[in-house]
């Protein structure tokens, strides 16, 4: 397991690598000079000059890739350009409300999804089989934007009965806050996982061992819970990993359309301002989330299934 785990993370850190480099090839590439859109046409060259010095903007993009490795193994992610604040500080203070809203959605619509799709495949091809099919088609099919915006509509400003904009403040406040965002980016999720656990489900109940079990007597809940169900769920496990990306994506949504602040909203603004190092901070976090929750999904299967190290 100690050699199977070592492979893993030095195979995310080399996808971490790879990533983070083609997309600051990808934003030095982009028409137009930064320096000039954020400090705007009245700015003074040797102002310009000062901050494209800064930013290392007039060394070769190579070395500019360099001094940015090297700035990041020290824990320097650079400085904001407009508040003059370190980017780590700004990054990591936004970090804990993204990671609550994503942590949120999975936590609800894996368990959620988890039991609508053992229950279906408990009862196949019956009416309560055809009605969680029905349910986890229309939760799929439908966009994480439109069902915050609905949402938002309904439960917020016709019902009131969760607030509309912001994270809150204490513990209570703030799961309060987290109720409408959560629901949005996690409704798709509940169809996914459910349809995954139904087939895989089907498939374990009709391997050899859970015959075995039938037939020494074991209660039906006992098979489907205890043998059949550990390994249903493995599938689950890579999704829910694989799926940080997509949630991390269906957050920025959700921080729009509720206010909320995070990782997504900061995104986005450092686009709009070409704030290159919020920016190159932000996607870094954001991918490097990505490739330890999916490392992270296959050391959790090695650990459930050892099958899963021999054929790695």
């Amino acid at each position: 397991m100690l050699i199977f785990t070592l492979k893993r993370f030095a195979l995310a850190a080399l996808i971490l690598f790879v990533a983070v480099t083609l997309m600051f090839l990808m934003i030095r590439a982009v028409p137009g000079d930064p320096v000039q859109i954020m400090l705007g046409p009245r700015a003074t060259p040797e102002l310009q000059a000062r901050l494209t010095a800064e930013l290392a903007l007039d060394q070769p993009i190579f070395r500019q890739l360099i001094i940015f490795y090297g700035n990041m193994l020290q824990g320097d992610l650079g400085t904001d350009v407009f508040s003059g604040r370190a980017v780590t500080q700004i990054v990591f203070q936004q970090l804990p409300f993204t990671l609550e809203l994503i942590f949120g959605s999975i936590i609800w619509s894996a368990g959620l999804g988890i039991f609508l799709g053992a229950y279906a495949a408990s009862y196949p091809n019956t009416l309560i089989d055809r009605m969680v099919a029905i349910a986890s088609v229309s939760f799929v099919a439908a966009p994480a934007f439109v069902v915050a915006l609905l949402s938002l509509l309904l439960f917020a400003v016709h019902l009131r009965w969760f607030p509309a904009i912001g994270a809150g403040n204490g513990f209570w406040d703030r799961m309060e806050h987290l109720v409408l965002p959560s629901f949005a980016i996690g409704l798709s999720w509940v169809g996914y996982i459910a349809r995954l656990v139904r087939a895989s489900m089907l498939e374990v109940l009709g391997e050899h061992h859970i015959r075995t079990a039938r037939a020494f007597g074991l209660a039906e809940r006992r098979v489907v819970l205890v043998y059949a169900l550990r390994i249903a769920i493995l599938p689950v496990v890579t999704v829910i990993g694989v799926g940080m990306g997509f949630l991390l994506s269906s957050a920025v949504f959700a921080e729009i359309v509720f206010a909320r602040p995070g990782l997504g909203k900061l995104v986005i603004d450092s686009i709009t301002t070409r704030n290159y190092p919020i920016f190159m901070g932000s996607v870094l976090v954001s991918t490097g989330l990505f490739v330890v929750s999916t490392a992270l999904a296959d050391l959790i299967n090695a650990w459930l299934d050892p099958r899963a190290r021999s054929a790695k």
